[in-house]
């Protein structure tokens, strides 16, 4: 009667009964092996879902007969959890190798750090620090000490705070120094980056009142005055960021605009969100003003980021007036954004190789910068040489042809700096698949597509990533190489 009553059950339900339980699985041997290697507290997790998974697809029909069998046994389910396990344990995010020529990439991270900056994080990280803590006296002190004798160097005469990002330093800067008062900006200056960064929502937020002047291509001096009032709180100039306007244009020039603001009486603030401290019109990149230049032209007040062209780890600098930065620094959103201890030391390091008049030898992203054509050229033609080795048949998929790599990161729109790239074409093939299972890989290599050609720029892999580069490229090209057949 038994085994009658079982036959007339519906299929699915006589196959949710072949389900091995969770605790007849963690006594498998396959299963028991996994736990020493991820926790058995995650791997009871994991099998409860797993076996949740099942069930629901048995009841739907998608697993019976011989799937169901293979999908139950402790070696086929010992597989499935450790790919899940994976996902969950797997140091993140992974890095990769950046080929697209995009030097301060925000997607990939922006500036890669220095050395000295990389090791001054893993210090920081691995045990206590005198963060707010004077030696001296064994009392609280104060974290942006440990900055005072670099900035100090930097920007002679100057106060300063340093924060988490530019949004919050000019979010800040805003809020303490105009808040419940009118905001002077160019309407050809509200702009929008990237991670929905608006300047308008900004100044909403900090609770000043936007005043728009001028026209989206021509502001002149004369509508910066119109706008002045006694609800003034300041006059405001931002970085265009990643966009440019060209043809019938007009811009007030900086040291004009501080000499209308000093005649009111209102503080001329830069939001300069790439943070170029150096001078790059020598590379072609003329349109990045280093900041103490903006200072010396009348700025007031300026912010600009770490992790773009400072080369330094993410943070937000306010320099300017001692008296104004000073408020800054007192404002209770202040202490909101202030800058992780972790990453000050890397600040501070970054900072050091500026003093030291070493930046462009020992900062990643403005040694990446000067590098020259002939030089990434070089690199481009030892990989080349080194994959064919590797794989002879690549020679003929790779050649080396003329190009540009540019800043990224929001800033210069049009700095763009001549290179030569790594070109990947494929007879008969597809070079965008190629371009997927770099991607894909690991390590990771991000390219740029164009033209039916996957390109790779050497000038921002890092030379220590040439040779897993050269190694995933001659794996890659060498699946891709027509058989004789084809050919």
């Amino acid at each position: 009667m038994a085994r009658r009553a079982e036959m007339q059950r519906p299929p699915h339900e006589r196959s949710l009964r072949s389900l091995p339980a969770v605790s007849s699985l963690l006594a498998a041997r396959a299963l028991n092996a996994l736990a020493a290697r991820i926790g058995a507290s995650l791997l009871t997790a994991l099998l409860r879902e797993h076996l949740a998974q099942l069930r629901e697809e048995v009841r739907a029909g998608r697993v019976a007969g011989e799937a169901l069998r293979r999908a139950v046994r402790p070696g086929t389910i010992a597989a499935e959890i450790e790919r899940a396990a994976g996902e969950v344990l797997e140091p993140r995010p992974r890095p990769l190798i950046n080929a697209t020529g995009v030097i301060v990439h925000t997607n990939l991270g922006r500036a890669t750090l220095s050395a000295a900056a990389a090791e001054q994080l893993a210090v920081a990280a691995r045990g206590y620090l005198d963060l707010e803590y004077d030696r001296l006296d064994g009392r609280r002190g104060e974290r942006l000490s440990h900055l005072e004798p670099v900035m100090r160097r930097l920007f002679p005469g100057h106060g300063f705070t340093v924060v988490n990002n530019n949004a919050a330093a000019v979010l800040l800067c805003l809020r303490a120094l105009a808040r419940g008062k009118q905001v002077i900006v160019s309407r050809g200056e509200l702009v929008e980056i990237g991670g929905s960064f608006r300047v308008p929502e900004i100044l909403v937020a900090s609770g000043a009142r936007l005043v728009e002047v001028g026209t989206t291509n021509r502001t002149s001096v004369k509508d910066y005055e119109r706008a002045l009032g006694p609800k003034t709180g300041l006059i405001l100039k931002v970085h265009p960021s990643n966009f440019k306007i060209v043809g019938f244009v007009q811009q007030t020039p900086l040291a004009e605009l501080a000499r209308v603001a000093r005649g009111a009486g209102v503080p001329l603030v830069v939001d300069w969100g790439s943070g170029a401290l150096v001078d790059l019109a020598p590379l072609g990149i003329g349109d990045e003003i280093p900041v103490a230049r903006l200072l010396e032209e009348g700025a007031d007040v300026v912010t600009f980021s770490g992790d773009k062209l400072l080369g330094g780890p993410q943070a937000g600098f306010v320099v300017g007036r001692p008296e104004l930065v000073e408020r800054i620094r007192r404002d209770p959103l202040a202490r909101t954004v202030r800058l992780d201890r972790i990453l000050l030391g890397a600040v501070r390091q970054t900072l050091v190789a500026y003093v030291r008049g070493r930046a462009f030898e020992e900062v990643p992203t403005l040694r990446m910068l000067a590098a020259t054509a002939a030089a990434i050229d070089r690199r481009a033609r030892r990989v080349r040489r080194a994959v064919a080795r590797r794989t002879p048949q690549a020679a003929r998929m790779l050649s080396i042809v003329d190009g540009v790599s540019r800043t990224g990161g929001g800033s210069s729109p049009t700095g763009e700096r001549p290179t030569r790239l790594l070109a990947i074409s494929v007879p008969a093939g597809d070079a965008a698949a190629i371009g997927q299972r770099l991607r894909a890989g690991e390590p990771g290599i991000v390219g740029r597509m164009q033209e039916g050609r996957l390109l790779l720029d050497l000038r921002t892999v890092l030379p220590e990533q040439e040779p897993a580069l050269v190694e995933r490229l001659a794996a890659e090209l060498r699946a891709a190489a027509p058989t004789r057949r084809e050919r």
